[in-house]
């Protein structure tokens, strides 16, 4: 497994993580062995960032890992969690909170689920428009200096508020949504990250399943997410799922899947940047893993960008309520 470092200040960890919130419930069910048998596979093959949330249904995630990661030495692993997001016993949207008193009560609860001492990464999954960043990460830096986090993330925010952040304590990376579908970041985000040495840990580099080539119109169930998705709904998911097609020619000259390619051109954009698969399953975790090393050539690049131009894409990648509190679009 390659290893990247994560900005400046960041960690050393495979060129490749694992998000943890497939398998708690957002894209329907998951089978919790087959879920924890990932987990295992996934540390086999040298991947050391873990992504998680405290909000991943309620605390189950962390839980969940925290079976899977029982017995592995701690220090063979790096923890990423978010923060802030606010539910109740009947899921729904809360809000965030990113008081500094929440920040300590939230911590508090993830390292006692995850039974660890220690978080490696910590971020607050949304900025909170009542609290000042300056606040916000103040708490954390706060806990990194008792010791109870290593390093600060973010997730999700503007380059000014990045900045901001930065000034108080230095950000090692910013976690954010980026795919050959999702590309706002690359405007202002990226140039100031790169400014200020902080890398980048990608989600959604198969725009939640719709680019894996896997995906097909109505496979969304009971529980699925997706199913409210702007990208998913009819209309827009037929035009996405043709961009899919012109992917998949490529991919097939290139040798490869079109889930292989997809991440593999999310890590070619600079080693400043580790894709993060939600694998839930070691069947698509072995899909993802030979991506890290396919190589891919300027006209590889160029072949990929004709196929899914930036912009290309059909509807927004949140639905409007979630749109409202990110930094950057689509």
């Amino acid at each position: 497994m390659q290893t990247r470092t994560l900005g400046s200040t960041g960690p050393a960890i495979s060129a490749l993580g694992l998000g943890g919130m497939a398998m708690s419930g957002a894209y329907g069910t998951a089978d919790r062995t087959e879920s924890i048998a990932t987990v295992h596979a996934a540390l086999d093959a040298g991947v050391t960032l873990i992504d998680t949330a405290d909000f991943y249904a309620m605390g189950h995630n962390e839980l969940l890992l925290a079976e899977a990661l029982r017995g592995r030495d701690r220090d063979s692993y790096r923890l990423s969690v978010k923060f802030g997001m606010l539910s109740g016993p009947t899921p729904r949207y809360g809000g965030r909170d990113g008081r500094p008193e929440a920040v300590k009560n939230f911590l508090a609860y993830s390292l006692t689920r995850l039974g660890t001492d220690h978080i490696d990464i910590y971020r607050p999954a949304r900025l909170d428009p009542a609290v000042p960043i300056e606040e916000t990460v103040g708490a954390v830096k706060e806990m990194i200096d008792a010791g109870h986090v290593r390093h600060l993330g973010l997730s999700e925010v503007d380059a000014a508020t990045v900045r901001r952040a930065h000034a108080v304590h230095p950000v090692s990376d910013l976690q954010i949504e980026y795919s050959l579908i999702s590309r706002a970041v690359e405007g202002e985000v990226l140039p100031t990250l790169r400014e200020l040495g902080i890398g980048l840990t990608a989600y959604g580099v198969l725009g939640r399943g719709l680019i894996s080539g896997h995906w097909s119109p109505g496979r969304a169930g009971t529980g699925d997410h997706r199913a409210a998705s702007p990208r998913f709904t009819p209309g827009n998911v037929e035009h996405n799922l043709a961009l899919v097609e012109a992917l998949r020619r490529v991919a097939e000259a290139k040798g490869c899947t079109v889930a292989q390619l997809a991440i593999a051109w999310v890590a070619a954009q600079g080693q400043d940047i580790v894709p993060l698969v939600g694998a839930r399953t070691r069947e698509r975790l072995a899909e993802a893993l030979p991506a890290i090393d396919l190589d891919l050539t300027a006209d590889d690049l160029a072949e990929i960008e004709k196929a899914v131009p930036a912009g290309s894409a059909r509807g927004d990648r949140y639905p409007p309520v979630f749109m409202a509190g990110l930094g950057v679009g689509n």
